[in-house]
């Protein structure tokens, strides 16, 4: 069983920047792939980035030139660099980690934006 805790929430202004982490709690970067998620109230989950466990990444849209995802496979960590934040970005942002018929979840940490 995957476990995965997140952190680095909190209250932001437009413009600026937070960096969120996600500690698994074994070395499952080799086997699985990881992602950051995002669901603002009202909305769908939607996937905002992803990296393989190649190293490969790809992102949403909307958050392309703004947000970056890595992984230390030392600190079985992965973050997600959120610059230049928007208002629109506020979501509960939740990690998974994903490989053939399993998923797991984080419990989702909250980001908010204000204008």
């Amino acid at each position: 069983q995957v476990q995965l805790e997140e952190s680095g929430g909190g209250l932001v202004q437009a413009g600026g920047s937070l960096r969120l982490a996600c500690a698994a709690s074994g070395s499952i970067f080799r086997t699985h792939a990881m992602a950051w998620y995002r669901q603002a109230p009202g909305k769908q989950r939607e996937l905002v980035a992803r990296i393989t466990t190649g190293g490969s990444t790809n992102y949403a849209d909307s958050v392309k030139g703004r947000f970056t995802i890595s992984k230390d496979n030392a600190k079985n960590t992965v973050y997600l660099q959120m610059n230049s934040l928007k208002p629109e970005d506020t979501a509960v942002y939740y990690c998974n980690a994903n490989r053939p018929y399993f998923d797991y979840w984080g419990q989702g940490t909250q980001v908010t934006v204000s204008s």
